[in-house]
């Protein structure tokens, strides 16, 4: 199959990374090169995916800041700015001849542009419901055949099919055979995420200080208010030290020498590659039930899950973190969360897309 893969422009693709979606990005354009697929990625100037071709999109992704999506409500953004990056984008698409396209953009003008294209199209879903999304997709969907759309977890399937249609369910699992893992209990906790209020960077501060622990904390700044009102204040707590966001490389390899990650998500997280990732290296996990995370960890074997919210008991779990197995975090995270697994999904996904068109084509 050619494909094409147009992906978020609000930050390049390239490491450190921007988030997890962005992560993915670049682990499925890999993995279906490898696959013998022919791979395009379409993406913000500055992008880097080795060994995949990646097409400058034209966009640079500071002029996007404004449209970062905030999930206590909408941003304040001029409309018609992801509007003209994407149209830049698809301007670039079709110069070339794909089986298919898939988006993971996040911006609405990513779903209403691309229903203009001749080629089948489909769109992984990485957020929440959002009222805008959803009005897109419908508008997509006018008067032609409803765009087929993918979401991350099964949790996040059963919100989005509240208020439309979903197709397929296409974790964004981690390539745990790039992973280094230890079988060797490590020392201190980790929290890996953008420093904003739904990632819950404050929270695993607050955790790791209960139980007693030192923790790293590994985040870029993405809500400027946030990081200065709730993270400033508790760098200098002691064994609390608050680093910038690292390649993934180096995030496993902090993540296989702490003894716990905290993933206290103060959202109903759409999947959790943080998660997924610290699985892969063999170390235990404690977060807040919400959301996908509750499909990721095994509660009691690989980690455990606490009611959102409740510090102590998470402080309680990231001591008792040590009798977990690790062996049993890395073959959960090979058996259950391994790409080869999505990238076979994502395979069969695509077939099923093309496979209408094409026989509409030939009638």
């Amino acid at each position: 199959m050619k494909v094409a893969i147009m992906a978020p422009l609000v930050s390049a693709i390239r490491e450190p990374q921007g988030g997890g979606s962005q992560a993915f990005v670049s682990d499925l354009a890999r993995g279906l090169a490898g696959r013998g697929h022919e791979v395009h990625v379409y993406a913000a100037t500055g992008s880097q995916i080795p060994g995949v071709t990646v097409i400058d999109a034209g966009v640079d992704p500071g002029s996007l800041v404004a449209t970062l999506y905030r999930a206590s409500g909408p941003a304040s953004t001029d409309p018609d700015l992801a509007e003209r990056a994407f149209a830049n984008a698809y301007s670039a698409v079709r110069e070339n001849r794909y089986d298919l396209i898939h988006n993971h953009a996040f911006d609405a003008p990513a779903i209403t542009l691309a229903a203009g294209l001749d080629t089948p199209v489909a769109h992984t879903l990485h957020l929440p419901p959002d009222a805008a999304i959803v009005a897109a997709l419908r508008q997509a969907a006018h008067g032609g055949q409803p765009p087929a759309v993918a979401c991350v977890s099964a949790f996040q399937a059963g919100s989005w099919r509240a208020v439309t249609r979903v197709d397929a369910t296409l974790p964004p699992y981690v390539p745990t055979r790039s992973v280094p893992w230890s079988d060797t209990a490590g020392d201190g906790a980790v929290f890996a995420g953008r420093l904003s209020p739904e990632k819950g960077a404050a929270e695993a501060i607050d955790i790791a200080e209960a139980a007693g622990a030192r923790i790293d904390v590994y985040g870029d700044v993405y809500d400027a208010e946030y990081a200065r009102d709730q993270i400033a204040p508790r760098r200098d707590k002691h064994g609390v030290t608050v680093h910038p966001g690292v390649p993934r490389t180096s995030m496993w390899a902090a993540m296989a020498r702490a003894a716990v990650v905290v993933c206290p998500a103060r959202w109903d997280e759409p999947f959790g590659m943080a998660a997924a990732d610290a699985q892969a290296c063999g170390t235990p996990v404690v977060a807040f039930k919400r959301g996908g995370l509750a499909e990721i960890v095994v509660d009691g074997v690989t980690g455990f899950l606490v009611a959102p919210g409740d510090i102590q008991t998470a402080a309680d779990c990231v001591r008792k973190a040590v009798q977990i197995s690790r062996a049993a975090c890395r073959d959960h995270a090979e058996r259950d969360l391994d790409l080869e697994r999505s990238l076979d999904a994502h395979e069969q996904f695509y077939r099923r897309v093309i496979r209408p068109a094409s026989g509409a084509a030939a009638q």
